[in-house]
């Protein structure tokens, strides 16, 4: 039996599930827009939050365990298609939600700052916390990857860790520092506000964190996901802790800009001659 209409229909599912249960979750919550009285701009909204989720998200679901052909090159707009999918749905989210139904006084550039968390007295006070836990939080990252691979080397589950560097991550390598730098920042920035600005007091850190994640399949790496998961916890406990996303902003940032300008190049360079060393080993992709 052909699994490819699984393959199809799947992700749409699990998108459309997931923006109903975002809808519920933020009306039980106090969070619902006044604009979604209107059913009309409540099932665009949602129709529009569905895709975005299943372009972003769960797409990549159905491409598990397909064999992949060659790694194409990668323009440099497309480097950017899947943060401005994510700012433009929350643009149109926040528009139907809230243009001509807030009280007088109150602007549409407030509400949207409030409703994904940007709202903070002192948000360089917030940027300068963040920087600094997130290099607190580096070597606790490190150590937390090599616990689970010593972890599946005890169980002889070996095979899971990369015998070789994936594709993306070497052609990642190659672009120039200020397009590595921009990537970083666009991802701090853009995959904050919308998984945790945006979702995360609607949905809970758990679903949050589980979307953040497979929104991070197509690296096609499994181990990868591990060290995705504890990132996405921390920037969730940042999150909720200084109630704005400008930490998560910043250590998120902190995090992609030194692996894809330091850590990634060298630990390419260091690859070879530790596979004639040492045979098979794991680097902290």
């Amino acid at each position: 039996m052909s699994t490819e209409p699984l393959r199809l229909l799947g992700p749409l599912v699990l998108a459309l599930v997931s923006a109903t249960a975002f809808d519920q979750l933020s009306r039980a919550r106090g969070l619902e827009p006044p604009g979604f009285r209107q059913p009309w701009r409540r099932l665009l909204g949602l129709t529009v939050l569905a895709g975005t989720l299943y372009v972003g998200v769960f797409a990549a679901l159905g491409q598990v365990g397909l064999p992949h052909g060659e790694l194409r090159e990668i323009s440099q707009p497309e480097l950017f298609a899947l943060h401005a999918l994510f700012l433009l749905a929350l643009g149109v989210w926040l528009l139907l939600g809230f243009a001509g139904s807030l009280p007088a006084g109150r602007s549409l550039a407030g509400e949207a700052a409030r409703q994904l968390g940007l709202v903070t007295a002192r948000p360089l006070r917030e940027v300068g916390l963040g920087f600094g836990l997130g290099l607190l939080a580096w070597p606790a990252l490190l150590i937390g990857l090599v616990l689970v691979a010593a972890a599946l080397f005890a169980l002889g589950a070996q095979n899971v860790l990369p015998s070789k560097p994936p594709e993306l991550i070497v052609w990642i390598a190659d672009l120039p520092v200020g397009l590595k730098v921009a990537v970083a920042l666009s991802a701090g920035v853009v995959e904050e506000i919308f998984f945790r600005g945006f979702l995360q007091p609607r949905t809970g850190i758990a679903v949050s964190t589980l979307l953040f994640v497979l929104a991070h399949l197509s690296y096609d790496e499994p181990f990868m996901l591990v060290g995705i998961t504890l990132l996405s916890l921390f920037f969730a406990a940042l999150v909720h802790w200084r109630q704005n996303v400008w930490p998560a902003i910043a250590a998120h940032f902190l995090f992609d800009g030194a692996q894809l300008v330091f850590l990634i190049p060298w630990a390419l360079k260091q690859w070879p001659q530790a596979m004639k060393s040492l045979g098979p080993v794991w680097l902290p992709w």
